[in-house]
C-alpha cells in the first residue's frame, strides 16, 4: 500500500488491531490540499491509527512511540491534576502550561476576543483546574529566531562550490525535521538549521532555568505545552533538557489547541480571567507576536538581520512573491540589477517534495528556505480549526489570520528578558553553554549527523 503523500513505494502506517487498544491515537486526518480529491492517504487517516498529522505517515513512528504519544492527551493531564488534589502538598507535581504563539489566534477567533483577552481566558481556565504557572512560549521562538539568523550569517561566510553549507532549512517544525532525519536523510540534512526549536527550548527554559529560580528540582515539575499540530507529541518525545541527564525531558505532554478548546466547552468551572505569568516571577499583559502571517515570523527576521549583517541593507516591509502557488514564495534582496538574497517559504507536503528534488539535483536558488509541513503553515495545524470531517474550518482559519496580524509586533532583539537570560542562564550569547542549550545536530537515517552544519 502506498500513501500519496508518500515517496516510498509501502508506507507502514499502522492501523489499529485488539493488541494495539491503548496504542492508538484518533486524530483528525489533514485536509486535502486544494483541487486534490481525498485519496488512499485520507481513506486510511479516517480509522484509528498511530499518527494521522502532516508529514509522519511513514514508518518513522514506532510502535513504543505510538503508545506515548497516545498517552499524551487529557486524561494524562487531568491524572496529574487530580493526583494533587489528593496527596499532600510536600509530594505535589508543580503543573506549568506553555502555549504556543500560533495556538494564541486560535483561541481568539474561536471565543471572538482579542489575543491578549484569550491569553487572559486561557489562563484562567487552566488556573481553575490546578494549574499553577501558564506561559506564553514566545520568549522560546525568540531564542530558536535569534540563534537562526546567526547561524545562517555564519553559514553564508562558510559557504563554498566544494563544502557547501546554504541553503539553510529551517528546523522548528516537527514534521518536516523527523521526515528529513527519518525519511530523507544525506544530502539533506546537514542543511538543516541546528537551532533547537522552540519547543524544546522552552522545555528548557521551565525546567532548567525556572525550575531552579523556584528552587525546585525539575522533575517536581509536569511542563505542558499547548501546540496547533499533533507532531508537537512526537517532539516532545526526543525533546531532552541538554543540562539535564540523558533521556530527561522538557516537556512531559502536549495538548493541542483544539483539545484543550473542547475541554473549555464541556467545563462548567467558573472561571476568572487571569494574566499570563512569567519565568521572571511577574505578569504579562499583553501578548505581541512575530512577523509572518502563518508562521514565528522566522523568514522574516533572518531576512532582515543578514541583508543587515551582511550587506549593511536595511529592510522594511517584505514583498513576497507567489511562485508555484500560495504556499511556495519568494522573497529576493536585489542591488544594482544583482541578487544577494534569495529566500523562499515552502508550506505542505507537495511544496517540500519539490525543495527536496531541486536540491538532491543541485539546482537549488535558495540561500534560505522557511519550512513547514502544514499548508497555510501553523497556523493551519491540524491540531486547531478543523472541522469534524477532519478539514480544515476556513472561516475561522480566516479570522485567525486577521487576529494574528492585528496583533502588536516586536523583534526578538528588543526582548531585554531574552538578554537577561543570555547572561544568567547561557554565561553569555557566545558560550559553550549557550550553544550546547540552543543547538542540536541532526542525524539521517543510519548516519550520523554531519559536523560541518555546526561549525563554531
Amino acid at each position: 500500500m502506498k500513501c500519496e503523500h508518500c515517496t516510498r513505494k509501502e508506507c507502514s502506517k499502522k492501523t489499529k488491531t485488539d493488541d494495539q487498544e491503548n496504542a492508538s491515537v484518533e486524530v483528525p486526518s489533514p485536509a486535502p490540499e486544494s483541487g486534490e480529491e481525498k485519496g488512499e492517504f485520507h481513506k486510511l487517516a479516517d480509522a484509528k491509527i498511530f499518527l494521522s498529522d502532516c508529514l509522519a505517515c511513514d514508518s518513522c513512528v514506532s510502535a513504543e512511540e505510538g503508545v506515548q504519544v497516545a498517552q499524551q492527551n487529557a486524561k494524562d493531564f487531568l491524572r496529574v491534576l487530580n493526583l494533587n488534589k489528593k496527596c499532600d502538598a510536600s509530594e505535589h507535581r508543580v503543573l506549568a502550561v506553555s502555549v504556543c504563539p500560533q495556538s494564541l489566534p486560535y483561541f481568539a477567533a474561536k471565543f471572538s476576543l482579542s489575543v491578549t483577552d484569550a491569553s487572559r481566558r486561557l489562563c484562567g481556565f487552566l488556573k481553575s483546574l490546578g494549574v499553577h504557572y501558564v506561559f506564553d512560549a514566545t520568549i522560546a521562538a525568540d531564542f530558536s529566531i535569534l540563534e537562526s539568523q546567526k547561524e545562517f550569517v555564519r553559514r553564508f561566510h562558510q559557504h563554498s562550490e566544494e563544502e557547501p553549507a546554504l541553503p539553510m532549512l529551517t528546523s522548528a517544525c516537527p514534521g518536516w525535521v523527523r521526515y528529513a532525519e527519518r525519511v530523507l536523510g544525506h544530502p539533506v540534512t546537514p542543511h538543516l538549521c541546528t537551532a533547537r526549536s522552540p519547543q524544546q527550548i522552552m522545555g528548557s527554559l521551565v525546567k532548567d532555568y525556572f525550575a531552579r529560580r523556584q528552587d525546585l528540582s525539575a522533575d517536581r515539575i509536569f511542563h505542558v505545552i499547548v501546540a496547533p499540530c499533533y507532531d508537537r507529541k512526537l517532539e516532545a518525545l526526543q525533546e531532552d533538557v541538554p543540562t539535564a541527564s540523558p533521556g530527561f525531558r522538557g516537556t512531559d505532554c502536549v495538548l493541542t489547541s483544539g483539545e484543550i478548546a473542547q475541554m473549555m466547552e464541556q467545563s462548567d468551572l467558573s472561571v476568572r480571567d487571569a494574566a499570563l505569568d512569567t519565568l521572571f516571577g511577574d505578569v504579562r499583559e499583553e501578548v505581541r507576536r512575530h512577523d509572518g502571517a502563518s508562521s514565528d515570523g522566522c523568514l522574516a527576521h533572518i531576512f532582515r538581520h543578514a541583508a543587515k549583517e551582511l550587506f549593511d541593507e536595511d529592510v522594511g516591509e517584505l514583498t513576497y512573491r507567489a511562485l508555484r502557488n500560495r504556499d511556495f514564495q519568494e522573497v529576493t534582496l536585489e542591488k544594482s540589477g544583482k541578487v544577494l538574497l534569495r529566500f523562499a517559504a515552502a508550506y505542505g507536503f507537495r511544496n517540500i517534495q519539490n525543495v527536496v528534488l531541486k536540491l538532491k539535483r543541485g539546482r537549488f536558488p535558495y540561500h534560505f528556505v522557511e519550512v513547514l509541513a502544514c499548508a497555510g503553515g501553523c497556523l493551519n495545524g491540524r491540531g486547531q480549526a478543523q472541522t469534524e470531517d477532519g478539514r480544515a474550518d476556513r472561516a475561522l482559519l480566516q479570522r485567525m489570520r486577521g487576529v494574528h496580524a492585528a496583533g502588536p509586533g516586536r523583534t526578538p532583539e528588543t526582548s531585554a528578558h531574552v538578554q537577561d537570560l543570555y547572561r544568567e542562564w547561557l554565561d553569555g550569547a557566545d558560550a559553550p553553554r549557550a550553544r550546547g542549550t540552543l543547538h542540536t545536530a541532526h542525524q539521517g537515517p543510519g548516519r550520523p549527523a554531519d559536523g560541518r552544519d555546526i561549525k563554531w
